[in-house]
């Protein structure tokens, strides 16, 4: 065999690095370039609500199910976003919470148009929470899980409020029930942002 152009030692450097490259997995090697979706957090409440809403992957489902579009697309700056938040009016109002039939269904606006769903929010009206709780002075809870207040005035026009945000559908590096999620982004959305 003759070689020419190349000494010897190269070419067989080169064979070596061809051969380490069959023996190393194809997704290993495209890491380099887009590093694979975080998985999914997994717990009990998780679990369930990612179960309860799997139904609603199309957008079209939940609005069927009479989720409505409110809010726009809430962005947080620097804490990253929320998204587009689906309401379900009906199941808001009262002070009872089920973790198979959340108030709302968020999603994530993508860049070919389509929205991708990231998690749920349960909600309920603090005044109405606070006076039957006013001797316990219990903060609402989901599976051990407290949730956030939102005091009024806020950005959202609503009433002073209790919120549990539970991101079972795209992990969030800062936390599975936080309000704000880090790696969701509005930047898609073509209409008015809150």
């Amino acid at each position: 065999m003759k070689f020419t152009g190349f000494r010897r030692s190269t070419y067989a450097a080169v064979a070596m690095m061809l051969a380490a490259a069959c023996l190393v997995p194809a997704p290993a090697l495209a890491q380099h370039h887009k590093q694979p979706p975080s998985p999914l957090p997994t717990g009990p409440l998780v679990d369930l609500v990612r179960e309860s809403t799997a139904r609603f992957q199309n957008v079209a489902d939940a609005e069927r199910a009479g989720y409505q579009l409110l809010f726009g697309c809430v962005s947080g700056g620097e804490f990253g976003a929320m998204g587009m938040h689906f309401v379900n009016t009906s199941l808001i109002g009262d002070l009872e919470v089920d973790p198979t039939n959340p108030e709302i269904v968020i999603y994530e606006p993508q860049a070919d148009g389509t929205l991708r769903l990231v998690g749920a929010d349960f909600l309920i009206f603090a005044d109405p929470w606070d006076e039957a709780h006013k001797d316990d002075h219990a903060t609402p809870s989901l599976m051990g899980q407290l949730f956030h207040r939102f005091d009024a005035p806020n950005r959202f026009g609503l009433p002073s409020f209790y919120t549990l945000h539970v991101w079972a559908w795209k992990a969030n590096p800062t936390g599975t029930f936080v309000n704000w999620h880090s790696a969701v982004s509005c930047d898609a959305f073509g209409g008015d942002q809150n």
